[in-house]
C-alpha cells in the first residue's frame, strides 16, 4: 500500500482547495491524552516519504514533522485528556480531540479526510479506511500526532518517574503493567482501561 496525493488531486479538481487529512496518536495507551493532528499539505511544495507514522523510525517521524510544519499551508494539534477519555470513551475522545485540531486550522479547509471515522464538522468528509497508509495529507497528520504526543510522554516522563514513559509512551508494556502494581495510578492514568482498573482496585 503506497502513499499518493491522489485523493487530494481528485478533490482540488472539485473545487476543494483546501483538503485537510486528520488522525490521532494515543488510542490504546494506559496514560495521558489521546492526540491529533490536522494538515492542510501545499500541493506546490510536495513532501517525499510520507507515510502512516507507525512505519516510519522515531528519527524519520521527526524529520519529517519538522518539514510538514516547515511546508504545510496549515497545520494544527487538538488533544483530549484522560478525564475526557473516561467520561465519554477512547472512540468519541479520539473524534473530540480531531475536531479541536480541525478547528484550530488557519485557514479553515473545505474538504476534510480522516483515517477510518468522520467528526462532528459541518463541512464535507470523508473517512478512509488505513487513510494514514494510503493519503498523504492523512499520513502527515498521523506523523505530526504521533510525534507530538511522543514528545509530551518524554516531559512526563520527568514529572511521573518511574512509569518508563519515555520508552512505552504510555502504552500498556509489560513494564508499565509493572510499574502500576508497584507505585500505583496517577492522576493522568485513563481508569476506564482494564489494567488501569486492577491497579486502582489492588490500591485500595
Amino acid at each position: 500500500m503506497r502513499c499518493t496525493s491522489e485523493h487530494e488531486d481528485v478533490l482540488r479538481l472539485q473545487g476543494y482547495l483546501l483538503v485537510a487529512g486528520a488522525d490521532e496518536a494515543g488510542r490504546g495507551a494506559l496514560f495521558g491524552p489521546v492526540y491529533a493532528a490536522a494538515v492542510i499539505l501545499d500541493p506546490v511544495r510536495r513532501i517525499a516519504g510520507l507515510a502512516d507514522s507507525k512505519a516510519l523510525t522515531p528519527a524519520r517521524r521527526e524529520q519529517l514533522a519538522a518539514v510538514i510544519r516547515s511546508n504545510a499551508v496549515s497545520w494544527a494539534i487538538g488533544i483530549a485528556d484522560a478525564t475526557e477519555i473516561d467520561s465519554i470513551n477512547i472512540y468519541q475522545a479520539s473524534r473530540l480531540a480531531m475536531k479541536r485540531a480541525v478547528d484550530a486550522l488557519v485557514p479553515a479547509p473545505d474538504f476534510l479526510l480522516i483515517d477510518a471515522l468522520t467528526i462532528d464538522w459541518p463541512g464535507p468528509q470523508r473517512g478512509i479506511i488505513k487513510g494514514d497508509a494510503q493519503v498523504e495529507c492523512i499520513a502527515a497528520a498521523s506523523i505530526l500526532a504521533k510525534t507530538s504526543r511522543d514528545a509530551c510522554m518524554l516531559d512526563l516522563d520527568r514529572r511521573y518517574p518511574g512509569y518508563g514513559l519515555a520508552r512505552h509512551k504510555g502504552y500498556p508494556t509489560q513494564e508499565h503493567k509493572d510499574a502500576l502494581r508497584r507505585l500505583g495510578i496517577t492522576d493522568l492514568h485513563r481508569r476506564s482501561y482494564a489494567p488501569v482498573a486492577a491497579a486502582a482496585q489492588v490500591a485500595r
